[in-house]
């Protein structure tokens, strides 16, 4: 959108979340938008007392009037040869004093009418857009509006985002958005979310956003080809996403209304989780859900084919440990050597055929330890203690890796059974990662995001996957390197460009990889703990937001984005989908037409001595805790 478009906006302005102006210049849309009716009430004028600057001014209140944190204000001047400048900013700051007081004590002499003085509040307002840019302070004694319609749009430039993705509601209780260009890759991508386990509600707003973009209509056509690919950590609560939420209601509903999104689950929804322990059929290991998970492993044939056996190394370590060698010469051995056995899985090596991955870890170990064999697999000039090194790596990836690598499952029978993770069957695709071991979780999240790069690679430009990856300091924190970390960072540096958007979540930016913070165009803070907020991983927060940023309840978030030099303060409903077994409406978990039992509990009477009788809590971790 350039300069000379604008205009009131029309029923048929707005098609698929995108605005089109009719074309006046910008000078004067942003002049008639505040001298318009609907364009907000008066509140004030800019205080002379205080440094008035073009970034930030101050406006002495009214009276009978008021701000508060995170309204939009407005002010005009008239510049000769240059007509109406309008400043408007978000309100950062407001102070409240006696004017006439000189002690502590003299608020009790005001209150008795025995001194006189006047109380005035100030609001300190940070500029977000000047229009046109003719950068001169607002005058003391200018007009203050609250900013309210096409004003308010104009001043957080919701006028000119061509496609907009609703992020929740504004503390004056009108909807905030994001500029989809910042989310799609078009001129930039990546969300990076921070702050508390359990009380910042990450995870909750991550699902929300993608509802958002799926539901708004902002994607237009594209919404077709865009999917989402979720890995979960926190328990089974993401399992019950395509159910819809048993507290669902009529105010709910007009929430997500006013946002303009439908309150319904996702209606196309895949979930994966790992097989069962010990189980020789590939059962996924779930409880709560009982039908519609597949079970995900890897066959050891194609471990070794596609050169997996890097990401069982995926602990963060120094890049210059000489064991990193032995693993890249055992995993190009594998691949040379190894033949299908089978239809199940299994490999044969050098006559030796192996069916699981303790077998395979035995006969590695005895490769690289064997004089003889050595040279080939270890490589030429190794050493015995590099060698020894990688081996107990290797040896202790044994048990939490067991489950994930088979050649004892037979995928080629009359009912083949899946056992790869698919996210072009449905929109929304859930990895249930919570029963697995850190290291397996890790393994996990490496080889799918890798896998997912290399088919977006292939597949070209075209359609978007949204991934959403939780505990991000986990898999790439600030120091060292691994495989995992090498696979994020290329996400997070030309992901946009392949059609790969990340959306991370984690406790503390801080520990997080800075090339992967710095290229999240959407930076999104919840509640944080005290140290950390003063990181300078949140140096975009005014010191304001950074104070309240330790006192936001659960559901409040402050959202940064390239276009709004202020970030904004939302609330975002309460999820319409089930976030917990017991929040699904209808008992009968269905998916197409399979039905999953009921909870066999759920009908067991109460102790008489439950201290809580309508507490119907099961375990789960509660997000977002409202």
């Amino acid at each position: 959108m350039t300069d000379t478009e604008s205009g009131p906006l029309s029923a048929d302005s707005t098609v698929f979340g995108r605005v089109s102006l009719p074309a006046i210049s910008g000078s004067q849309l942003a002049a008639g938008m505040l001298a318009g009716s609907d364009a907000g009430e008066e509140v004030g004028k800019v205080a002379g007392t205080e440094d008035s600057t073009p970034l930030k001014f101050h406006v002495a209140l009214s009276p009978d009037a008021y701000l508060q944190l995170d309204d939009v204000v407005s002010t005009r001047r008239e510049i000769p040869g240059r007509g109406t400048v309008v400043t408007s900013g978000v309100v950062t700051e407001v102070v409240a004093r006696h004017e006439g007081a000189a002690f502590g004590s003299d608020v009790f002499l005001i209150a008795d009418g025995i001194l006189p003085a006047n109380v005035q509040e100030i609001a300190e307002v940070t500029t977000t857009r000047v229009d046109p840019e003719c950068y001169v302070p607002p005058r003391p004694g200018e007009v203050a509006i609250r900013a309210a319609g096409a004003a308010r749009d104009a001043a957080l430039y919701f006028d000119r985002m061509d496609a907009r993705v609703p992020a929740g509601i504004g503390r004056d209780g009108e909807p905030i958005y994001l500029n989809l260009e910042f989310l799609d890759g078009t001129r930039g991508a990546h969300v990076s979310i921070s702050g508390i386990s359990g009380v910042a509600t990450k995870t909750s707003f991550a699902l929300f956003l993608m509802h958002s973009l799926f539901t708004s209509g902002a994607l237009g056509p594209r919404a077709v080809n865009a999917k989402a690919l979720i890995f979960s950590v926190k328990g089974e609560d993401l399992l019950f996403v395509d159910q819809p939420n048993a507290r669902l209601d009529e105010k709910l509903r007009s929430e997500y209304a006013q946002l303009g999104l439908p309150a319904r689950p996702f209606a196309s929804a895949g979930f994966y989780a790992p097989p069962l322990p010990g189980d020789a059929t590939g059962r996924p290991h779930v409880t709560g859900r009982t039908s519609g998970v597949d079970a995900f492993w890897w066959t050891l044939a194609e471990f070794c084919e596609r050169e997996l056996l890097p990401y069982v190394f995926a602990d963060v370590e120094d890049e210059k440990n000489q064991y990193t060698i032995v693993v890249h010469q055992v995993t190009s051995r594998l691949r040379q050597e190894a033949q299908a056995a089978g239809n199940d899985g299994a490999v044969a090596i050098d006559g030796t055929t192996l069916r699981t991955w303790a077998e395979m870890v035995d006969f590695i170990s005895a490769r690289v330890t064997n004089d003889i064999t050595r040279p080939d697999w270890a490589g030429p000039a190794i050493g015995l203690g590099t060698v020894n090194a990688f081996v107990r790596r290797l040896r202790s990836s044994q048990r939490p890796l067991g489950p994930l690598l088979r050649g004892d499952l037979n995928t080629s029978t009359d009912h083949p059974v899946s056992h790869s993770i698919d996210t072009s069957q449905q929109q929304v695709t859930v990895v249930d990662l919570h029963n697995l071991p850190e290291r397996a979780q890790r393994f996990v999240v490496g080889v799918v995001l890798a896998a997912e790069t290399d088919r977006k690679e292939q597949a070209g430009p075209g359609g978007l996957l949204f991934t959403m990856v939780d505990e991000l300091n986990k898999y790439a924190p600030r120091e060292g390197s691994s495989p995992i970390k090498d696979v994020l960072l290329d996400i997070a540096e030309r992901g946009r460009s392949l059609g790969i958007i990340l959306i991370g979540a984690q406790q503390t930016a801080s520990e997080v990889e800075r090339r992967i913070v710095s290229n999240s165009s959407i930076k999104i803070v919840g509640r944080l703990d005290a140290a950390e907020a003063n990181r300078p991983e949140y140096g975009f927060l005014p010191a304001s937001q950074r104070q309240r940023a330790t006192l936001a309840r659960p559901g409040t978030m402050f959202i940064s984005q390239p276009e709004i030099p202020v970030p904004l303060a939302v609330e975002f409903p309460f999820p319409a989908w089930a976030t917990r077994l017991s929040e699904v409406a209808d008992p009968i978990v269905t998916t197409g037409t399979r039905a999953a039992r009921p909870d066999p509990f759920s009908r067991l009477p109460q102790p008489e001595n439950d201290s809580w009788p309508g507490d119907t809590d099961d375990g789960a971790i509660d997000e977002p805790p409202y």
